[in-house]
């Protein structure tokens, strides 16, 4: 008698092997950074209907880190970015590309609105950031919990 397969854990394995991603190009404007995070979200939310997030606060995790990325490279890399986001299995893979090589650093932060805030927010809630020099720039990649 051959073996029945459970619907249910065929879907839930394949949402483990499940590849998702997108690719935004922008010019740099200061409208870009909203812009950025409304291709983010509706990303995410074709995304929680395939695969829920684990914790609540995932989405608006993941919005966080791609508005900071966004706002750095318009504050910091003067000219065109690139945002890349991509679902795998239960994570999402935030990736901006820039025109400035310099590795983002933590610096003190101002509570009078004067920034610094941003790298340490994406450090608290990555499971891993990983930067990669380019020829004409940098890749900042986030690695956040889905």
């Amino acid at each position: 008698m051959p073996a029945e397969r459970d619907g249910a854990d065929e879907e839930a394995g394949m949402l483990n092997t499940l590849s998702i991603e997108q690719t935004w190009q922008f010019d740099g404007a200061l409208g870009d950074v909203a812009e950025a995070r409304q291709g983010a979200a509706a990303f995410l939310h074709g995304l929680e209907r395939l695969q829920a997030p684990r914790a609540p606060d995932a989405l608006d995790d993941v919005l966080l880190v791609v508005t900071e990325l966004a706002l750095n490279a318009f504050t910091f890399a003067p000219g065109p970015f690139t945002l890349q986001l991509r679902a795998v299995a239960d994570s999402v893979h935030v990736a901006v590309t820039d025109t400035n090589p310099a590795v983002p650093r933590p610096r003190p932060f101002d509570l009078e609105g004067r920034g610094g805030i941003g790298w340490h927010l994406i450090g608290a809630l990555a499971e891993q950031t990983v930067t990669v020099p380019g020829p004409e720039g940098k890749t900042v990649h986030v690695f956040l919990p889905w």
